[in-house]
């Protein structure tokens, strides 16, 4: 697997995303992914940060950046205005999650999202030890972890069968590499690609 920017996820998200299309990137960081996406693929990509850095670093990068609050849902954006909706490594990090995927899906035809998989083999061993997991894809303590969700494949999967959420595609990795037996175990990061019914 190539590697985009030093981010393997970045690498599927690019594959799933085709030339041309309006993508929208929820929690976009510096706009490192949009960057490239417009260079690589000729998209035309807005960011979504609340931080004030992470703003001017996207402005720094010529990436076209709005600051909302994502807790705040997506108003004021048109339903199915953007082909994707991406959330890289971020779906942990807020509360209302199920209100943000249903957002996600109504202004996107689709919506990638990829997460820590807390299902994950040695993330059980350290809680079975009774520790909070801590590892390359959970790199903070307890104390100063911005997840404020703990979740796993199989949780995710729970929620899009009883919202009716489409499973289009999912991949899982440990590392950089693939995994293709019981993602839920061995995956340490999930990366699906999501759609509405009918």
């Amino acid at each position: 697997m190539t590697n985009v920017l030093g981010r393997f996820d970045f690498d599927v998200i690019a594959k799933w995303i085709r030339p041309g299309e309006k993508v929208l990137d929820l929690g976009c960081g510096d706009g490192s992914l949009l960057r490239y996406l417009r260079d690589e693929k000729g998209v035309l990509g807005y960011g979504v940060d609340n931080d004030p850095d992470n703003i001017l670093a996207c402005i720094r990068n010529g990436v076209n950046v709005i600051q909302i609050d994502l807790e705040a849902g997506l108003s004021g954006i048109e339903d199915g205005f953007f082909d994707h909706v991406v959330m890289s490594l971020s779906l942990q990090t807020v509360r209302h999650t199920e209100r943000l995927l249903a957002e996600m899906l109504r202004v996107g035809r689709e919506a990638v999202v990829s997460f820590p998989n807390f299902g994950q083999r040695s993330h059980r061993e350290a809680i079975a030890l009774g520790r909070m997991p801590v590892s390359k894809t959970l790199p903070y303590q307890w104390y100063n972890s911005p997840n404020v969700r703990f979740f796993t494949m199989a949780d995710f999967e729970a929620l899009c069968a009883e919202r009716g959420i489409v499973l289009r595609e999912r991949l899982g990795f440990d590392g950089e590499a693939t995994v293709t037996e019981d993602l839920n175990l061995n995956a340490s990061i999930a990366v699906y690609r999501l759609g509405k019914a009918g």
